[in-house]
């Protein structure tokens, strides 16, 4: 196997590289509940907190065939907070109760961003991170998101944004991985060229297929939950699979031992 040329930037993935994810099971009751009591104060007395579970469901299902399907473009852009809350959830409701939600849609999507998943750093995420800083190596988040917001809330929670130089996520950029355009965004801002970058990420159809795309100097497939789950075949292949941010330090420390002999 060939030598890997030595990154002058690390880009990672938020979720499955950064954090582990577990979906909560109660999220759509908490959002209904909430999201109705909201709409009754606004003077919506149309929609039951039943009727609002049922379309937050049938929504985030619509949504994850959406994202799904937007690994097949060569530029796909990324959904807006608008229009997530009012063409896959709200289409059919009253016109106070649509007209509320557009008003709402950016918070809307943060609370539902909370509630959906619980996050936990992945073990070893410190150790790397100190790696980079020893070397000189400047390091990136580039994530899908629907709400990054969310994302840039646990890691500040967690002190980790003071460990990387650039966040990017799509939703803030209005592109989603894998469009080249996301990585080559958080290049251009650390000053380096995406040739030049290590790119991190869980997933083939989104992460490694992004990396082909940008030109990376070398895809990197974390495993991680899911990582198997293909939604299908793309003609893209990591230049290496690790199990978790333990083994990838290890292959960063390598890497960077063989450059500087």
């Amino acid at each position: 196997m060939d030598q890997l040329t030595r990154p002058e930037t690390l880009l990672l993935d938020f979720g499955g590289v950064v954090v582990t994810t577990a979906g909560r099971t109660s999220w759509s009751r908490e959002m209904a509940a909430e999201l109705h009591a909201a709409l009754t104060a606004a003077g919506c007395h149309d929609l039951t907190a039943e009727h609002i579970e049922a379309d937050l469901k049938a929504g985030s299902t619509a949504d994850s065939h959406w994202k799904n399907a937007m690994s097949r473009p060569s530029a796909p852009r990324e959904m807006t907070h608008r229009r997530f809350w009012t063409e896959f959830v709200a289409a059919d409701w009253p016109d106070s109760a649509l007209a509320w939600v557009t008003a709402h849609a950016q918070p809307l999507c943060h609370r539902l961003g909370q509630l959906k998943q619980d996050r936990t750093t992945r073990p070893g995420i410190d150790a790397l991170l100190d790696t980079c800083d020893e070397h000189g190596i400047k390091v990136g988040i580039v994530s899908n998101a629907l709400a990054g917001s969310v994302h840039r809330e646990y890691m500040s929670a967690h002190s980790l944004d003071k460990r990387v130089a650039v966040q990017v996520y799509s939703d803030e950029v209005a592109v989603r991985k894998p469009n080249p355009e996301l990585i080559r965004i958080a290049a251009r801002a650390l000053a380096t060229d995406p040739a030049a970058c290590w790119y991190v990420g869980d997933n083939y159809d989104r992460d490694v297929l992004c990396g082909r795309r940008a030109g990376v100097g070398a895809a990197i497939l974390m495993e991680a939950r899911g990582t198997y789950d293909r939604p299908y075949v793309v003609q893209a292949e990591p230049d290496r699979v690790v199990g978790d941010p333990h083994e990838l330090r290890r292959l960063l420390i390598s890497t960077v031992s063989c450059a500087d002999r």
